[in-house]
């Protein structure tokens, strides 16, 4: 079955779209990438999907609007991937784009809930694609008892489970995440969870001090040094004491806390401030990675560490972080050695999430979310 993964994260940078054979079920599952395209939203898109993010308050009537142009946006990537590459899908697996992700519960009109809500109305896609789409997955999980995120571990065990050597996958989009899988290990024995921020602070500071949407290959945190004392101090926030599972997004990391990051910066040299936000994502990343590792036995033998998302690309950032992991013996390797691009990844993995829905299969990993068992994820709408 050739499936269309569709995937928009916390940057709100644009869709990523990736086209794939699978054959086979569950974790045995066999993928195969066809093609793989990206597409940015247009500026006033991008614009609204951000103010729309964590909102305070927000028009319901302008939230209502944004989901049916998502839906569109999505239906015009993926044919256009399909035309460029000669492929039709025969399914969708669309992830939406997230507005708002609450992990943990909380109390709301005398309940206490776990939330989480993407938008991107699957029917457009449906009807314009002429297939079936699998979209809304995280709630099937929430109603497990589990956070909701993170859902790519089921992709990362399918593909990077070894024998003998244990992996560490750490994907770094908007929010950094990782999948520890050690050697030999039970989908059972994996675990997962968000590190913190990936590129979300540096986007925003960049654009904020530079007008540019992102730090391109790292070039300006390298002209400037990081301001050491700040960065410890943001490393003591309450979600880096939680213990996993545990999820971020803009929550946490959005457009309150770079104001009060900005602010604590002062008048420090720009690049410097950009060296900064580099600087705090790189230290929560090597405070996860020890914390895994001193919470596993040698056997597990994490020998690798491999880096996929689009802060692969910046060449600063994943230097910082192999000095953070030197001490381990690790060093940062692209997911792309090992056959899949790493811009494609977590596209590919809302693919193989919809392709198992579409066999009724479940594809959370209870031990990475934390719910109570195995579910099938999304909702199926039907062409």
């Amino acid at each position: 079955m050739i499936v269309a993964g569709v995937m928009s994260g916390t940057s709100a940078d644009g869709i990523n779209v990736a086209l794939v054979r699978l054959l086979g079920r569950g974790f045995r599952t066999r993928l195969e990438l066809i093609a793989h395209r990206e597409f940015a939203y247009p500026a006033p898109v991008r614009r609204a999907v951000l103010a729309a993010m964590n909102a305070k308050s927000a028009s319901v009537a302008d939230l209502a609007r944004l989901s049916f142009l998502l839906g569109d946006l999505y239906a015009d990537a993926i044919l256009e991937t399909q035309k460029k590459s000669g492929t039709k899908c025969d399914l969708v697996g669309c992830h939406g784009q997230t507005i708002f992700h609450q992990g943990d519960s909380a109390p709301f009109l005398g309940r206490k809930l776990v939330v989480s809500w993407q938008i991107g109305d699957p029917s457009a896609i449906a009807a314009r694609v002429a297939v079936p789409v699998v979209s809304d997955f995280r709630p099937s999980d929430i109603a497990a008892g589990g956070k909701g995120a993170p859902l790519v571990p089921f992709l990362d065990y399918m593909l990077y489970r070894h024998a003998s050597r244990g992996r560490i996958v750490q994907n770094i989009g908007g929010i950094g995440n990782l999948s520890a899988i050690p050697a030999g290990a039970t989908p059972e024995q994996v675990v997962a969870f968000d590190t913190g921020p990936g590129n979300m602070v540096i986007d925003a500071v960049t654009e904020h001090l530079f007008n540019k949407p992102f730090d391109s290959e790292g070039r300006i945190a390298a002209k400037g040094h990081a301001l050491d004392n700040i960065v410890s101090e943001l490393l003591r926030v309450s979600f880096f004491r939680r213990k996993a599972p545990k999820t971020a997004g803009r929550e946490e990391f959005g457009c309150e806390f770079v104001a009060h990051f900005l602010k604590r910066c002062g008048r420090a040299q720009k690049e410097d401030i950009v060296a900064t936000a580099t600087a705090f994502t790189s230290r929560s990343i090597g405070i996860a990675v020890k914390q895994i590792i001193s919470s596993h036995d040698s056997a597990a033998n994490f020998r690798e560490y491999l880096v996929s998302g689009g802060g692969a690309r910046n060449a600063t950032l994943v230097s910082m972080i192999a000095a953070e992991i030197a001490p381990w013996r690790l060093k940062p390797r692209n997911t792309d050695d090992l056959g899949l691009p790493s811009d494609a990844k977590e596209a590919a993995a809302f693919a193989v999430l919809a392709y198992q829905t579409w066999h009724r299969l479940p594809s959370n990993v209870p031990s990475a979310t934390g719910a109570r068992r195995a579910a099938i994820l999304g909702k199926i709408t039907y062409a």
